[in-house]
């Protein structure tokens, strides 16, 4: 079934976009608030502790309701001219649902997030799930010179976006709609980038499901696909990879205190992440950690995600142990699910 009124959407976040641009060009104090906003946020870290950031009242943008789940729309927002779309989609009959975050690669979009298909999978069994993109990707790119962009400014992207996936999970606790005590986050590419350092500073991540991150930076800026090779001689210098030094999976996996973690690796995914970062990845592991190498992505898709199975492994790992919760839904087995396994 179809979100009523789906066909908006994009009419709706052209309109915000130009709102937001519109207030910004007419409000000079706004711009003066943003530049004092991103003096204040330590973009060398990846834990809040100095990052000061305050969020304003949520503006629930739209809601829909579905006979299995329950989606919303909702702008949060901590940074002048940066709000953050988060869609928070929560299984219709359970009152306090285990939570996963769900992070996406560069270059990425809202989109799925609003597609019934991939909602009433990422509930299925009685979870919430709940997404955004990343700094600097989809709406949140905007009032930037074209050639500052995702990997150009690298350490304010990945420092922002861990920063959002800690305010987004203080904003899930203030809800008190979603169970705290068990929450995971899925990255793919820059996501889980993204996820294993937010939950390198944030014990209320319980489990990571890793597909693919960016890391082992030395490596990647040399000889990553993602990089237009015009612009990869300034990414190879000293001082641009100690900027993003302590953002690396490769030095941040071992020291994880969650024990929660699978990595999935693509082969043919090596034009974006070569294979000696794979490696150094895999090697970083803890010993816990589950590992799995596929030949190809439609090899993943066959035997890791499709009818949904992509979403199962992050679930069991943050099952809830409420007896209320667990009887109030059941899972749906593997054998009974169809579709197209987004």
């Amino acid at each position: 079934m179809e979100h009523k009124y789906s066909f908006m959407r994009p009419l709706f976040r052209i309109a915000l976009g130009w709102v937001t641009w519109i207030a910004l060009a007419m409000c000079p104090t706004a711009s003066a608030q943003s530049t004092r906003a991103l003096g204040a946020e330590d973009f060398s870290a990846a834990s809040l502790a100095s990052s000061p950031l305050h969020s304003e009242p949520p503006e629930l943008v739209e809601r829909d309701q579905e006979p299995d789940y329950i989606s919303e729309w909702v702008t949060l927002s901590w940074r002048p001219a940066d709000p953050i779309y988060l869609y928070v989609v929560r299984p219709a009959k359970v009152r306090k649902p285990p939570v996963a975050i769900y992070l996406y690669d560069y270059p990425a979009e809202t989109d799925i997030f609003g597609d019934d298909d991939w909602c009433r999978r990422a509930t299925a069994g009685g979870y919430a799930a709940v997404g955004f993109v990343p700094a600097l990707n989809g709406q949140r790119y905007h009032d930037r010179p074209m050639k500052e962009w995702f990997v150009s400014e690298l350490q304010e992207a990945l420092a922002k976006s861990a920063h959002d996936v800690q305010m987004v999970l203080n904003y899930l606790a203030d809800r008190a709609d979603v169970d705290m005590g068990n929450v995971g986050v899925f990255g793919a590419g820059a996501g889980g980038t993204i996820a294993v350092m937010a939950a390198s500073v944030d014990s209320r991540i319980k489990a990571i499901d890793l597909l693919d991150p960016w890391g082992d930076w030395p490596v990647w800026m040399q000889k990553s696909a993602v990089i237009p090779d015009e612009e990869r001689p300034a990414y190879v210098k000293p001082e641009f990879l100690k900027k993003v030094a302590d953002f690396d999976p490769v030095k941040l996996l071992p020291g994880l205190k969650t024990r929660r973690i699978r990595l999935n690796q693509l082969n043919d995914d090596f034009p974006r992440t070569p294979e000696e970062a794979k490696k150094q990845m895999e090697a970083a592991l803890p010993p816990t950690a589950e590992h799995r190498r596929l030949e190809t992505s439609i090899a993943f898709y066959g035997e890791v995600a499709s009818d949904g199975r992509v979403f199962d492994w992050l679930k069991l790992q943050i099952k809830t142990t409420d007896p209320k919760i667990r009887e109030a839904t059941k899972e749906t087995p593997p054998s009974a699910r169809s579709g197209s396994g987004k």
